[in-house]
């Protein structure tokens, strides 16, 4: 994004209205991840962890984990620290404040996974971030992440054509910008080759049948809207009339049936093993 604003605001109750479809990719990324060689108790690292439900997955996947969740947005952490300390949870799970344009671990910390579920799209620059954090992970450990593959669906192209609209154009323009920062599959497997590693590489497009009125609008408000969202807060006039046009268009490329809306969803899924 092309611009000098702060990082978008992020709703934890919008994010989470989805839970199920948007959980799914984790959940097949996670099977795919070989055993660790932290055994029963590997130290594992979930960059971008949102409101803590994908932490929650890996803690769930390995029961007798130490993870600790790093994400930049204040809502979300406040959301994921409330399972810190749980009866749940107890003291092997806490989440911490960072950005993953920086990240590195803490104190030369070592990790036996370091993961990611949809998060690496917001670093432009991640793919020159693989080299330091392979040096965070024990020899044998695991680099998994999953990253949409969808910013030429209809969901972001009528959102860039409206951003740069002479009504918003002013306003939103530079929002239409927004480089496609995820690679192709193949490439993603070459950086981590070169590096070293033993790659699985793969994508999937999920067809995924959402329930309610204007869902896709509902969906892309937890994520790719948040920008113009941000960018328009405090002016309700105007956030209502630019939603009202986003709404008619998307209403145009995901036509709703009695059943749902049927909304095509292409992820890029990564498991890199350091040797």
């Amino acid at each position: 994004m092309v611009s000098s604003d702060p990082a978008p605001s992020w709703s934890p109750e919008q994010y989470l209205r989805f839970e199920g479809p948007r959980s799914r990719p984790l959940r097949d990324l996670l099977a795919a991840v070989p055993d660790l060689p932290g055994g029963p108790a590997p130290r594992v690292a979930d960059l971008g962890c949102g409101t803590g439900n994908s932490t929650a997955a890996l803690a769930a996947r390995w029961p007798g984990a130490r993870l600790t969740g790093y994400d930049n947005s204040p809502d979300m952490l406040a959301r994921a620290r409330r399972r810190e300390g749980t009866e749940e949870y107890g003291d092997r799970l806490d989440f911490v404040h960072a950005d993953l344009d920086d990240w590195c671990p803490p104190d030369g910390e070592r990790f036996d996974l370091i993961a990611s579920n949809a998060a690496f799209q917001w670093v432009p620059e991640h793919r020159a971030r693989f080299a330091r954090w392979l040096t965070a992970l024990t020899d044998g450990g695991v680099l998994a992440f999953q990253v949409p593959g969808n910013f030429r669906a209809p969901s972001h192209t009528t959102l860039s054509t409206l951003c740069v609209a002479p009504r918003w154009r002013a306003r939103l323009g530079d929002l239409a910008v927004r480089p496609n920062t995820v690679a192709e599959p193949v490439d993603y497997a070459a950086d981590l080759e070169r590096l070293g590693c033993d790659v699985d590489v793969w994508e999937t497009t999920y067809q995924h049948l959402l329930p309610g009125p204007d869902a896709v609008l509902e969906w892309v408000k937890g994520t790719a809207l948040r920008p113009a969202l941000s960018r328009l807060e405090g002016d309700e006039e105007a956030r209502d009339a630019f939603l009202a046009e986003y709404r008619s268009a998307l209403a145009d490329a995901y036509p709703a049936t009695e059943r749902g809306t049927r909304f095509p969803f292409r992820r890029v899924f990564v498991v890199a093993v350091k040797r």
